[in-house]
């Protein structure tokens, strides 16, 4: 085990360690009986960014770092327990300082007893979301039995309230997404896009946070600016409902009637991002005229580029991607010569880099000395390519299915 090998005193230490993904206690409280309900505690997936890259706070036995937060205007809870701590006639070590680690990333103003928190809870029905009403949808919950009503806003800074309770949502990213960071709200290019769920508590509507995207207008020259996402979290409670796809669509339907917009772009996105982005493309698209069976057939074309450009602010990238599904969906990969056909087609486009490469390599190739050549050449061996090719081809077809999948079902 662990522990075999390590003197009585790293053995005790050991036992000191805890695992702050474990450890931080997450919840969205509607109700004062929430508080003691373990059905409402979620945990982080990701705490390396304030416990560092071992996500361990080193000190305590049962450690539980509560943040607690009102589901509407996220009123905070923050308390720390633990069952015992290390002391100073511990051979002189130091538990680690929790607390100012969590007020580094969590604003002041939070709550640090219970009672407070609970008299907060009763001021909530005072909530409103921020901003401007874009959407309204609804969707069936099967535990509730009946159907949930979701709306959409927009909202920025000269919003009277939206600062404070902006800063206190963005402490979610820490937890859920891997390389998060606060973004300056001080710049005016920014736009918030908030998703909220209606509940009743007593007779009256309240409004509770479940998810939300920031948006970066970049300028293009002269007087053009392309919109690029660059936060995307729907709350850990919610996900899986299909909220993400309610607020991308959203957004690229605000956008689609400005004539200043050239298309929207995405920073680093993650690969369920990517995926979410593919279903809510296509489902877009899959009605232009461009986008027609027979046309699918002809190719990849500067129509469809401009059309979707154009129609739904996508950029030529994404668009090429729209593409290729719509054309898998219209492809009988039964038949050898469709799915030959629809090989070669995508296959095209991913041999892109490699070529790219060989390019490159020629151009060394003209300035090296052989011996160096060889190394290099070593490294691009066109059996290896052409299975990686395969892979990547095999891949990107299971995806696509998955997206049509999630289309048939929509």
């Amino acid at each position: 085990t662990f522990f075999s090998g390590l003197t009585p005193m790293e053995k005790k230490l050991a036992e000191y360690k805890c695992n702050t993904n474990e450890a931080i206690q997450l919840k969205l409280v509607r109700f004062p009986e929430d508080l003691e309900d373990e059905n409402t505690t979620f945990n982080p997936e990701y705490s390396h960014q304030v416990f560092g890259d071992d996500e361990v706070a080193f000190g305590y036995k049962g450690l539980k770092i509560l943040l607690y937060y009102i589901a509407g205007n996220l009123s905070t809870l923050f308390r720390i327990e633990y069952t015992s701590k290390v002391n100073e006639k511990f051979d002189c070590v130091e538990a680690d300082d929790v607390e100012s680690k969590i007020r580094e990333i969590i604003p002041p103003g939070f709550c640090t007893n219970a009672d407070d928190f609970v008299s907060l809870l009763e001021k909530e029905v005072n909530f409103k979301p921020f901003g401007m009403l874009l959407h309204t949808y609804s969707i069936h919950n099967e535990e509730a039995g009946e159907d949930i009503t979701y709306q959409i806003y927009k909202a920025d800074m000269t919003c009277p309230g939206f600062r404070e309770y902006h800063e206190r949502l963005q402490t979610f990213l820490m937890w859920f997404i891997e390389t998060a960071s606060f973004i300056d709200v001080d710049d005016e290019r920014w736009n918030y896009f908030l998703v909220f769920e209606k509940y009743n508590k007593d007779g009256a509507t309240l409004f509770a946070t479940v998810g939300y995207m920031t948006v970066y207008n970049y300028y293009v020259y002269p007087d053009k600016t392309r919109p690029r996402v660059s936060q995307m979290l729907i709350l850990p409670p919610f996900q899986g409902e299909g909220h993400g796809a309610q607020l991308l669509e959203t957004v690229h339907r605000y956008y689609m009637s400005s004539p200043t917009v050239l298309d929207i772009t995405a920073e680093d996105p993650s690969e369920n991002y990517v995926k979410l982005r593919d279903f809510v493309l296509v489902k877009l698209c899959q009605d232009l005229l461009c986008f027609s069976p027979v046309k699918l057939m002809q190719g990849f074309s500067q129509e469809m580029v401009t059309e979707a450009q154009q129609k739904w602010k996508i950029n030529k990238q994404h668009t090429r991607r729209v593409y290729e599904i719509l054309r898998l969906r219209a492809t009988n990969m039964g038949d050898a010569e469709q799915s030959r056909s629809y090989q070669l087609d995508v296959k095209r486009r991913l041999i892109g880099p490699y070529k790219k490469k060989q390019r490159e390599l020629a151009k060394m190739r003209r300035c090296l000395r052989p011996e160096e050549m060889t190394n290099q050449l070593n490294q691009i061996d066109l059996n290896l390519q052409r299975e990686q090719l395969e892979e990547s081809f095999q891949q990107l077809v299971s995806d696509y299915r998955r997206v049509l999948e999630r289309l048939a079902q929509a």
